[in-house]
């Protein structure tokens, strides 16, 4: 099923305007999820609009928005007034100016958007504001109101369409000087900085974001479908800390090492430095995720889980076979 615009309006470019839709470009439905159970009943557990005095349950047409003012004080705004100081960017995207990628902070960037022409009308003027921001290298910047508030858009070309990403004002940025006023100034040797900089060249690679892998989200899908199938799940350990305080510079050389490099003669590196790189993707995974929609039977989550033992006496007796 298509998916459904959050915003429909115009995009406007001074006198050039076109019908526009706003959809998300980001999704968290796939991710597992839980609901709230009885543990007694097994039943899901339902919340109700109720009176924090009384304790009666409040019909929806009674409730409305109320501003706090003081401890039991509340000042009352309606859905009404509310429209009344709707502002005109409601229905309309209007772009104020155009400013260079490299200014926009990235601490002002909150979530993504794609906006694409809206209907078969429009589609020129459309691209000519699309391919002006791209011929210009520059992101255009304007205003949109989501679920009654107005926000800042950064639209950029990607494609055929636009991506328009919101962005924070500036009283919603926490100042960061209140954070780092506290960090010490320390010298940093050049011997160490190399170090540091030849671990970052043997760990540099380009941009692939296909190849993250949620590693959790794979925990989870595995432990839903143990307990599916009646498996018992046990206790894990605590891990246990070594406590041990290594010099800066041999942990570095150690890190050093542990990447492929030799490290220096003064230091050997540690016993158990070298660390198991991560595997591209979890074995199985694709067929641990099909049962939990109910689809497929229970069995099939013991099946993704031993690949090795079906393998391992094949293999085996093909051997035996071709001595005989």
């Amino acid at each position: 099923m298509a998916p459904r615009a959050n915003w429909k309006g115009f995009l406007r470019l001074s006198l050039v305007t076109c019908p526009v839709a706003l959809y998300p470009a980001t999704s968290e439905s796939e991710k597992v999820s839980f609901n709230q159970i009885n543990r007694k009943t097994g039943h899901r557990i339902k919340y109700s609009r109720v009176d924090a005095e009384t304790g009666e349950e409040v019909a929806n047409d009674d409730i409305v928005k109320g501003y706090k003012v003081d401890t039991d004080t509340y000042i009352e705004v309606t859905k009404d007034e509310l429209e009344d100081i709707a502002l005109e960017s409601t229905h309309t995207i209007e772009i104020d100016e155009f400013v260079p990628r490299t200014d926009i902070d990235s601490r002002y960037l909150i979530r993504p958007y794609y906006l694409v022409p809206d209907g078969k009308v429009g589609h020129d003027a459309f691209a000519v504001i699309r391919e002006t921001i791209r011929s210009m290298d520059k992101v255009a910047i304007g205003r949109v109101v989501l679920t009654n508030r107005e926000h800042i858009i950064a639209l950029e070309p990607l494609g055929k369409g636009l991506t328009g990403t919101l962005l924070r004002y500036p009283y919603e940025v926490r100042n960061e000087e209140e954070y780092f006023d506290d960090i010490q100034d320390v010298k940093i040797t050049s011997d160490m900085l190399d170090l540091a900089k030849h671990i970052v060249e043997k760990k540099s690679a380009d941009f692939q974001p296909e190849n993250f892998e949620d590693h959790y989200e794979a925990a989870l899908i595995e432990l839903i479908n143990k307990k599916r199938s009646g498996v018992t799940i046990a206790a894990k350990a605590a891990p246990k800390s070594s406590g041990n305080v290594i010099n800066l510079m041999d942990a570095l050389k150690r890190s050093l090492a542990s990447e492929g490099d030799k490290a220096p003669a003064a230091v050997a590196p540690a016993p158990k430095a070298k660390a198991k790189k991560p595997k591209k993707r979890v074995e199985g995974q694709r067929e641990m995720l099909l049962p939990i929609s109910g689809k497929k039977a229970k069995d099939e989550p013991k099946k993704a889980e031993e690949p090795k033992k079906s393998e391992k006496p094949a293999r085996t007796t093909a051997r035996s076979r071709k001595a005989s």
